[in-house]
């Protein structure tokens, strides 16, 4: 059987901290076990700390067609010219959907549009599936490994060339997947 999903990457807004957190809650819940319990608050964050990210970073999240919140990632400026994703979640029955690809696309055109020409990222062991969209998309291990509250954090790294823009994910637009 062919299910058509359709989905909308938008900028996230301060009334969408509640879909946000249903959204990293319920990725992450099947890990909660191989995390420590700091760094698997921290992941998930609360009502405080969702909104804290708000106003640090430009946050994108995936729409379906109900209005529920299916995915959603983060990013910000470390310095001049190095962006950082940071929050990418997508709801398990959405996994497989196009959607963390749609969301990663998003935030690479954000942060192109802010003149960065490296992007970072960190994760976690547990994160296999994440680790190979990441390698999929251009990002490899930079070889730091740092700790994230008693667990080892990778980091991944892209160089963004001028000429080699990504695959936009046009950020008003809907994008249908059949699975």
């Amino acid at each position: 059987m062919t299910e058509s999903r359709t989905f909308l990457i938008r900028r996230a807004t301060d009334g969408d901290a509640p879909g946000i957190l249903e959204t990293l809650s319920t990725a992450f819940e099947d890990y909660r076990d191989r995390y420590t319990r700091e760094a698997f608050l921290d992941t998930v964050l609360t009502l405080e700390t969702v909104g804290q990210r708000l106003s640090d970073m430009s946050l994108f999240v995936a729409i379906d067609e109900t209005g529920e919140i299916v995915g959603t990632v983060g990013c910000h400026i470390i310095n001049g010219e190095e962006g950082h994703i940071r929050g990418m979640a997508v709801r398990p029955k959405w996994q497989g959907a196009g959607v963390a690809t749609h969301l990663l696309n998003s935030v690479e055109s954000a942060l192109r549009d802010m003149k960065c020409t490296r992007i970072s990222l960190d994760t976690t062991e547990p994160l296999q599936r994440a680790m190979q969209l990441y390698e999929k998309h251009g990002f490899c291990r930079s070889g730091k490994v740092s700790d994230f509250f008693g667990m080892n954090l990778f980091e991944y790294v892209k160089v963004l060339k001028a000429e080699d823009p990504p695959e936009r994910a046009e950020s008003q637009a809907s994008h249908e997947t059949h699975l």
